[in-house]
C-alpha cells in the first residue's frame, strides 16, 4: 500500500499497518485544526486522550487563566503513543461518536511526566492513607541514620 503525504511538515511513519483509519496507510482524509499536546491516557484500542493548556484572558480582572483541554485521538498502529509523548493530532472525518482527531506524528516525551502523575495519584488518597504514609517513611528515615552510626 502507497503512503499518502498529508503536508504541514509532517513524515509519514517507517512503520507499516493494515488500519482503515490510519491517514497515511489507510482511506482517512485529514483536514481542518491541527494540535499539540501530550498523551494522558492510551489503555483504549487504537483510542488515546490528548490534553494541552491554553491560556484565556479574563477581561474582568485583566488577568489570564490556565484551562485544560482535552480531546481523544485516533492512535493508528504504525504510530503507537503511549502515555506522556508529545503528539500532533490534526482533525479528521468522525471515527466514532467522541472521535474526531487521529494522531499523525509523534514529537517526544514530555518531561517530568511520570512524577506529575505519581504526585495526582497520591494527592487523591485519603488523609488517614497519607499520615500512615509519613509515618512509614519517618521510622525507614530513623532507622537509616540509626545504621549510619
Amino acid at each position: 500500500m502507497k503512503t499518502k503525504n498529508i503536508g504541514a511538515g509532517i513524515t509519514p511513519p517507517e512503520n507499516k499497518c493494515e488500519d482503515n483509519k490510519c491517514p497515511f496507510h489507510g482511506k482517512i482524509k485529514v483536514r481542518g485544526r491541527i494540535f499539540v499536546g501530550t498523551v494522558i491516557a492510551a489503555k483504549m484500542q487504537r483510542t488515546a486522550t490528548i490534553e494541552w493548556t491554553r491560556r484565556i484572558i479574563i477581561p474582568k480582572y485583566e488577568r489570564y487563566a490556565r484551562k485544560k483541554t482535552k480531546l481523544k485521538a485516533h492512535n493508528p498502529d504504525c504510530i503507537k503513543a503511549e502515555d506522556g509523548e508529545i503528539v500532533k493530532i490534526m482533525e479528521c472525518t468522525p471515527i466514532s461518536k467522541t472521535v474526531n482527531f487521529v494522531i499523525v506524528e509523534k514529537l517526544g516525551k514530555e518531561k517530568g511526566f511520570i512524577q506529575k502523575k505519581e504526585a495526582l495519584e497520591s494527592s487523591k488518597k485519603p488523609a488517614s492513607e497519607k499520615i500512615e504514609s509519613k509515618e512509614v517513611e519517618k521510622e525507614e528515615s530513623q532507622e537509616d541514620n540509626k545504621s549510619v552510626v
